[in-house]
């Protein structure tokens, strides 16, 4: 809940997730290599199936589908036993090695991403990261996205602290940290997920999610242009309404919508607004 009449702090950071809001249009290498992961198992899911946890860390994203009652039910067919941690370590290992080979496949800057990253940064902000991928997979993201004008400040990834991932607010405040920030309010999270809207709302910022080029409507860009204006908004409106159930205080339809979003939250944090 918004209050009014608390001391003016700055706008300091912007952090922002990877796969969906940065880069990869659509959040295609992360759900995908699930279908595939889960396939060599001989366990069938869908694209949407593997969306549904997206945010979380790997790990946690695979136990969290082996939980679903319907892929529970495939693997007790298939084993004769329900799904156990061990078994989400086998996919897990599974997962590994095929997202890292293919990560790279999708790591194009979405539209309009290096020119914002530039423009916070002559306002004087901070630009914090972080992820779901485990770093093996950043390790070979980063590098690419950097050639592409995509280096933030800071970087954490899924599986490297103690605490744990999303939806709580560790890997954001790791970025607090790291970036020396003084108020946490004087932070925004951008992020095209649920679990990154939570992750947001609990550490204190203000959180901005994005709609058609994330997790939430799922699509590549000619899978949207291919599409009807009006079947376009239904899933525009679909996502929107899921990250501002949330907790989004704003939704864009990407990154590079994000500075009319920047000017609104600085004059609100001018006024004494707080998250």
């Amino acid at each position: 809940m918004t209050t009014a009449k608390q001391p003016a702090i700055a706008l300091q950071a912007v952090i922002f997730d990877w796969a969906g809001t940065l880069v990869d249009f659509g959040s295609l290498a992360p759900t995908q290599i699930f279908v595939d992961a889960f396939k060599s198992f001989d366990i069938e899911i869908t694209l949407e199936q593997a969306r549904g946890p997206m945010g979380l860390s790997k790990w946690q994203h695979i136990r969290t589908l082996l939980d679903d009652t319907a892929i529970a039910g495939q693997w007790q067919r298939y084993t004769g036993r329900a799904p156990t941690d061990k078994d989400v370590d086998a996919i897990y290992a599974r997962f590994m090695p095929m997202q890292i080979a293919k990560v790279g496949e999708y790591s194009q800057a979405i539209d309009g991403a290096a020119t914002m990253l530039a423009w916070l940064r002559e306002r004087g902000l901070k630009v914090g990261s972080c992820s779901g991928y485990p770093r093996e997979v950043l390790d070979v993201l980063l590098p690419l996205a950097a050639g592409e004008g995509i280096a933030p400040d800071h970087v954490v990834a899924g599986d490297e602290l103690s605490a744990g991932g999303r939806p709580g607010p560790f890997m954001a405040l790791a970025n607090v940290l790291a970036l020396k920030i003084g108020d946490v309010a004087g932070c925004i999270k951008v992020d095209d997920t649920v679990p990154g809207i939570e992750e947001g709302i609990r550490a204190g910022m203000w959180s901005v999610g994005v709609s058609l080029s994330g997790n939430e409507v799922g699509h590549t860009q000619s899978q949207l242009a291919a599409l009807q204006p009006a079947e376009v908004a239904a899933l525009k409106a679909r996502a929107e309404e899921r990250l501002f159930a949330a907790g989004a205080h704003y939704v864009i339809d990407s990154v590079a919508d994000l500075p009319e979003v920047v000017a609104k939250i600085e004059a609100r944090l001018a006024a004494g607004e707080r998250p």
